[in-house]
């Protein structure tokens, strides 16, 4: 037989955990980012230029393949690794590298880099390198933006036209 204060013991639980519940999901309140700032982000996905050259096979070598692998071009599939780096207001806030993705190396490298910054007029410049030059940055994009608070900006890289773009 089930007593009442049992179910009273029940009723003062659940309800304890109930309001404790309803208080969580509210307070303390959480802020992502300061509502007086922008937030800027940096998210791409690129693939390197293909390492090496490819080589011509001569009549020899190609007469050695079986007949469906006869290309007269050797070409291998590795690509280099990309480095990013990105200055905002001249001040380098950004650099990694990162190596191709895919069993042979011949995948998209990505970036993402999140951040919080003061709004108002900034220089944001990024500059990539994925050829064979490790002296040289393939790419160099300079963009000039009026950030308001709470405003999203994002650094991108148009794969088609092959240039970096800010939204």
């Amino acid at each position: 037989m089930i007593k009442p204060r049992h179910i009273a013991g029940q009723a003062v639980a659940y309800t304890a955990f109930a309001v404790m519940i309803a208080y969580f999901a509210s307070n303390p309140v959480y802020r992502h980012h300061d509502p007086a700032n922008a937030l800027l982000k940096l998210s791409l996905t690129h693939a390197g230029q293909k390492m090496g050259e490819c080589k011509e096979r001569s009549a020899d070598e190609l007469a050695k393949l079986p007949p469906n692998m006869r290309a007269k071009q050797s070409c291998g599939r590795e690509r280099n690794a990309v480095l990013l780096e990105m200055d905002i207001d001249g001040v380098k806030v950004f650099s990694q590298s990162a190596k191709p993705a895919g069993l042979s190396g011949d995948g998209r490298s990505r970036f993402y880099d999140s951040r919080e910054i003061k709004a108002g007029r900034h220089v944001i410049q990024a500059r990539m390198r994925d050829g064979n030059d490790p002296k040289v940055f393939d790419q160099v994009a300079e963009v000039t933006v009026e950030l308001a608070p709470r405003q999203v900006f994002v650094v991108d890289f148009d794969e088609e036209n092959g240039k970096f773009e800010f939204k």
